[in-house]
């Protein structure tokens, strides 16, 4: 049955608690980079009461840059998880993603998750699982060429969660989206979750 379920205003400690509720044992977690997630994270090591240990940790997408630059979301997962004993595991094109016990994404305001963008014209039945990709126009805060899961490999996974960031235009996207109003890739993506019966949580 494909539930979504929509909590307003929490704040950084309480997702990280809900994370918390849903990471017992062990598996594999793809995880967004940008602004919001790492607090969230920090707050969740914090915390405690996970064994890191048995979780390998994917980004949904990177830039194109080495670990060490400001801009690499492995980079940054690598430096706040791994010392809690998480494996991270980079993106590569011939990387083959698992089943996911949890999927979490962002979105930006133009509807794009990961760094599937508009213009990329992502496809639910894409026959790769992971692509290099370049968006255009690039972002003028992070202008790199990508490489990012794919549609039907973020939807491998028992679940999808969506933190939003408090922002006004994303919700209105949002909620178009889950409305199936638009073809944006979020859209897509909330179709497919609609269609195979997969829940989806969204922290606005």
């Amino acid at each position: 049955m494909h539930e979504v379920t929509i909590i307003e205003g929490a704040d950084q400690a309480a997702i990280a608690g809900w994370l918390a509720s849903r990471l017992g044992g062990s598996g594999a977690i793809t995880l967004p980079g940008g602004w919001t997630p790492f607090p969230i994270l920090a707050a969740l090591i914090e915390q405690g009461g996970i064994d890191w240990r048995g979780w390998d940790i994917w980004p949904n997408d990177d830039r194109i840059v080495p670990e060490d630059h400001e801009a690499s979301n492995t980079g940054k997962m690598r430096a706040l998880l791994e010392p809690a004993g998480a494996r991270i595991v980079p993106l590569h094109e011939d990387a083959v993603p698992p089943h996911f016990a949890l999927t979490w994404l962002g979105m930006g305001p133009d509807g794009h998750i990961a760094s599937l963008f508009p213009n990329t014209d992502p496809r639910i039945d894409d026959p790769l699982t992971v692509r290099r990709l370049t968006p255009d126009p690039l972002p003028a805060h992070a202008p790199f060429d990508r490489i990012t899961l794919t549609i039907p490999a973020l939807m491998n996974t028992d679940a999808l969660v969506f933190a939003l960031g408090g922002a006004a235009d994303k919700r209105a996207v949002f909620d178009a989206a889950l409305a199936d109003e638009t073809d944006l890739p979020v859209a897509r993506l909330l179709r497919t979750a609609r269609t195979q019966g997969i829940p989806v949580t969204v922290f606005t």
